[in-house]
């Protein structure tokens, strides 16, 4: 009976597409480097229009996590997808090498600066130390299947990007944007540096709160009895600092009368905050005051013998507290603002570690938050402490450390956001980029108006330094600026940026060198990587100054894609960026963002390891980036099933294909049957709205789309159809050339689409695809083979009742009625329009269900027995009573009387023995 079989070609041992995909993958990562893939890439694309995706750089320190992945994975994605449309899209990689981070852990090896080092050789291992992580990271990044220019990448170490880094600040001196000031930052007292406000990250905190009493000194009220107003403050430690008591102008006061004095509260808080110090016995008077009736009542300090005035401000709310509010200019922003106005002293007791200097009576020596204690007991003894509770609030902390932060005045170098209008020019320029997810904007909108100046100086070692020379005397800086800071940038060039701090400023000024100072703080790192459009973008010859695309997590609204766009704007008056797409971060399955401390993580490297890359690249293109990205080692498996429903249809469409030449074989799309011209056209269709998909950075409705191509179109139908032609058809007959034909045009669709997604799968299909050529296929655009307009009403009409029909024959297999599909006959009951489209396909109807028989009847002859679908269709399907063919298992009456096959069905003997069946359809 084997005779009689048609013999498929079925995969060999090299065959692509087998379950140990990590283990293939390694090879695949070889020869892209061995053939410099990226060089091609760049070679082929050159010339045409160019869309450049500027790499925000990761910090050059431990190992990557799966945020990373998520990030690099999204940008490979975008890239290889516009170079799939014809873009010529170059992936210059990057990393941020300056700052804190790296000299922490350089500092844990070889000590701090000044007790076991010097600064120079402090340097020299924080370089070190940056080297070995990137090309850690690098590793891993290349593992992930990214295709950059990765033996090029840009380095904010690089001594080139340290000189552009000063050229960049000399730029923005130059457009007026800089001033110096003694302002309150936010300072980490591990650190013993001002932090910028993306170094800041807000979690909760244990704080004593106290309600204080400032004695009135003046004679305003006229009363028999002491007058004081309250202040309610959750850092009592800063009172030493206090210089003024501010109320907001249009509020109401009022005054109580509490026994042995009167005391002044917002009358909005006056019931909770009489409450809060379990007063029953108070008595308001009938005075109404508003805040600017009070301005400029002076009072006495709680504990130190100074007077203190009242002050007016727009920052006092009625929230919580007593809706006055302790005024300490040095150490908050909004009492530094108020403070302006009113001249009042800035001065700060607290020094960098946040101890409290010799002079500051009672709390010298101490640190700030232990001093609260100090401040508590000494408010008590001069009974000016109505009440003191613990509260637990949001409080900033050191994104480094995890420790509180304070504002601490010091002095420090900006970047004014008022000073030119740059906030203006900014928030102007915020118009005119594309934000995805559009919410973006209003994100970023929110944190530049909100934002104060831009603190860039740093009291660190390993950091750009800020090159101005300053006049000892005035303060000023020196007259020719813009020339000293290109005379330094070409130093820096050569030496990087130890060579400013060699520098004598004798080499530099001559007989001016007397006059003035070098500065020694470095340069915010945000600073660093905020001016790589100026570094790499505007340096670069094959990019552009303006990028197509800064993509980030969203937490770079504060971070990188503010600070690019400030100094974009401060340089060039312009966003450095047409497009802003954000991302989410990657959280548990039970919402939790992954932390050590919860053993929730997953490493990209794990992953990577043991499932393959490809299966995290597929998560990741499947998830929606727009929101939290959830993941889990069952998630993970979920994406690993996916990727096998995908290339089990791919590896049977190859294996479908083989002995297929192209060349000679390959049938005219016309001339296909119908079925296989109606898969294309689906094919066609499918691919106009995965490129829309790609090109709207949709990648989780590509897949979705494609999967359920693999699912339903495929697998669920066309597929399951073209079996009996491949199996049983005569090698080089229409029928089975046209569903070869078909396959082809599928796959080298299929295999473009999933190319940006499943990088190392489509290039291990490409090698085995017939027509393919030799390069990579990340050398290929979108495959232009789908033509013609091949809609066929009918066989979509047959496709939805085979739905129905499916159900039937399933129930029928699990009542043990019949073996498979191919043991049944159905009857289709329908009405005049089903039954004209179902008329088109006449015997070929068979085929489409995997039936044995399928006969179409009107609606008004259904039998009892049939089953009802809707008022238009009806179905019976029923046992076939014929013999089974031994070659194509179709049950037919005809089996047995030709004597020489009495075996096979009549179709079967014309393939076997005849010129071969003539089909039209399926």
């Amino acid at each position: 009976m084997s005779d009689y079989k048609t013999t498929l070609n079925l995969p060999a041992t090299d065959f692509p597409m087998k379950a140990n995909l990590a283990n293939r993958e390694g090879g695949f990562l070889k020869n892209w480097q061995d053939q410099d893939l990226h060089k091609q890439i760049r070679q082929k694309f050159k010339g045409k229009p160019t869309f450049v995706l500027h790499d925000g750089p990761p910090y050059a320190n431990g190992d990557i996590h799966i945020g990373h992945a998520v990030n690099k994975v999204l940008k490979d994605v975008i890239v290889k997808s516009k170079t799939l449309s014809g873009f010529d899209a170059p992936y210059v990689p990057g990393w941020d090498c300056h700052g804190l981070p790296i000299e922490h852990m350089v500092e844990k090896k070889k000590g701090k600066v000044g007790q076991k080092i010097n600064a120079d050789d402090f340097r020299a291992a924080c370089r070190e130390y940056a080297d070995k992580q990137i090309e850690k990271q690098k590793i891993d990044f290349k593992r992930l299947g990214i295709i950059g220019d990765w033996d090029n990448p840009y380095q904010t170490k690089n001594f080139k990007y340290e000189a552009d880094i000063v050229r960049s600040l000399g730029k923005i001196v130059k457009n007026g944007h800089i001033s110096k000031g003694f302002k309150p930052v936010h300072w980490c007292t591990e650190c013993s540096s001002a932090l910028a406000e993306a170094e800041v990250e807000y979690k909760d905190k244990g704080s004593d709160t106290v309600d204080v009493s400032f004695k009135v000194v003046d004679d305003f009220f006229d009363l028999d009895k002491p007058v004081s107003i309250i202040i309610w403050t959750t850092t009592p430690w800063t009172l030493p600092a206090n210089e003024a008591v501010a109320l907001h102008p249009d509020l109401n006061y009022v005054l109580a009368d509490i026994g042995d004095k009167f005391i002044i509260l917002a009358d909005e808080l006056y019931a909770t905050a009489l409450e809060r110090y379990g007063i029953k016995n108070a008595t308001k008077l009938d005075r109404v005051y508003k805040g600017s009736d009070l301005e400029g009542i002076m009072t006495q300090h709680p504990f130190y013998d100074k007077k203190v005035p009242i002050i007016l401000g727009e920052h006092v709310t009625t929230e919580a507290g007593t809706g006055a509010v302790h005024t300490a200019p040095a150490h908050g922003q909004d009492d530094y603002i108020v403070g302006l106005k009113y001249n009042l002293p800035v001065d700060c007791p607290v020094d960098g570690r946040g101890i409290f200097i010799d002079s500051t009576k009672y709390v010298a020596g101490e640190f700030i938050f232990k001093a609260n204690a100090t401040i508590i007991e000494l408010l008590e003894n001069k009974k000016t402490l109505l009440k003191h509770d613990p509260i637990n609030h949001s409080y900033p902390h050191c994104w480094r450390h995890k420790t509180p932060v304070i504002f601490r005045a010091t002095p420090q170098w900006f970047i004014s956001m008022t000073q030119k209008k740059l906030r203006d020019k900014v928030n102007e320029e915020i118009l005119n980029v594309k934000w995805i997810p559009n919410w973006g904007q209003k994100r970023i909108e929110l944190m530049v108006g909100n934002r104060p100046d831009w603190c860039i100086s740093r009291q660190r070692y390993w950091g750009s330094p800020i090159t101005l020379f300053i006049n000892k005397i005035t303060g000023e800086m020196h007259p020719n600026t813009e020339e000293l800071f290109e005379i330094v940038a070409k130093k820096i060039e050569l030496e990087g940026i130890e060579a400013w701090f060699k520098l004598k400023i004798e080499d530099i000024l001559g007989k001016e060198a007397s006059e003035y100072e070098k500065t020694t703080d470095t340069l915010d790192v945000w600073f660093d990587s905020g001016v790589s459009h100026y570094a790499v973008l505007k340096a670069s010859d094959h990019l552009t100054d303006v990028a197509d695309m800064y993509l980030e997590g969203s937490d770079q609204h504060r971070g990188w894609f503010q600070s690019s766009l400030i100094t974009s704007c401060a340089i060039n008056s312009k966003a450095p960026y047409k497009q802003v797409l954000t991302h989410g971060f990657t959280v548990d399955q039970k919402g939790y963002k992954m932390s050590k401390s919860l053993g929730n993580v997953i490493p990209p490297q794990k992953v990577v390891n043991s499932l393959g890359a490809d299966i995290l690249r597929l998560w990741i293109g499947s998830t929606d980036y727009s929101g939290e990205m959830t993941v889990s080692d069952e998630i993970l498996n979920r994406s690993a099933d996916s990727y096998r429903r995908i290339r089990n249809t791919m590896r049977f469409m190859l294996a479908n294909m083989q002995g297929f030449d192209c060349d000679k074989d390959l049938i005219k799309a016309e001339q296909m049957l119908l079925l296989d011209q109606w898969i294309i056209a689906k094919t066609a269709e499918l691919q106009s709205q995965v490129i829309k998909g790609y090109d709207e950075y949709n990648f989780h409705h590509v897949m979705k789309m494609i999967l359920n191509f693999c699912t339903n179109d495929l697998g669920g139908f066309y597929l399951d159809i073209i079996k009996d032609r491949q199996y049983t058809t005569q090698t080089d007959s229409l029928a089975r050339r046209s569903a070869q034909s078909a396959l082809f045009h599928i796959s080298h669709a299929m295999v473009r689409w999933l190319s940006p997604i499943l990088s190392f799968t489509s290039e291990e299909i490409w090698q085995f695809l017939p027509g393919a050529s030799k390069e990579s296929i990340f050398l290929q655009t979108w495959y232009k083979g789908l033509e013609g307009n091949f809609e066929n009403h009918s066989i979509e009409v047959a496709r939805d009742i085979n739905v129905y029909l499916r159900k039937e024959l399933e129930q029928m297999r699990r009542d043990k009625i019949i073996g498979s599909s191919l043991d049944a006959e159905v009857d289709i009951y329908c009405s005049d329009k089903i039954h004209t489209a179902l008329l088109e396909l006449e015997s070929e109807l068979r085929f489409v269900f995997i039936t044995s028989e399928a006969l179409i009847h009107r609606l008004g002859d259904k039998p009892k027995d049939a089953v009802d679908v809707d008022e238009n269709l009806a179905v019976r399907v029923r046992k076939s009573s014929y013999q089974k063919c031994v070659r194509c298992w179709h049950h037919r009456v005809e089996i047995g009387e030709n004597k020489q096959h009495k075996e096979l069905c009549g179709r079967c003997i014309e393939n076997v023995s005849g010129e071969g069946e003539k089909r039209v359809f399926a």
